[in-house]
């Protein structure tokens, strides 16, 4: 099995990829997840475009979380019938 990454790693991985503080990083990325969860929360869909949608809805006497991929995704991965690479 693969090791996982963890939040501390994409911290340090985006600060180096966009020359910026991990401090400052770590608040974005928080604030950004805060977001996230509030709106899934309020029964909101979260679409990040080349990413994915994520989205929750009321099933009986649960709520079903989902995640649907975008196609770069799904091409990165080889999910796509039409996965052709970058």
């Amino acid at each position: 099995m693969q090791t996982r990454i963890d939040k501390a790693t994409i911290v340090r991985r985006v600060a180096q990829r966009a020359h910026r503080d991990e401090a400052t990083v770590g608040e974005i990325i928080d604030a950004t997840l805060e977001e996230i969860y509030e709106a899934l929360k309020q029964g909101e869909p979260v679409s990040l475009r080349q990413f994915g949608s994520f989205y929750v809805r009321p099933q009986r006497a649960q709520w079903v979380f989902r995640f649907n991929p975008a196609q770069r995704l799904r091409r990165a991965l080889g999910w796509s019938s039409t996965a052709q690479g970058e």
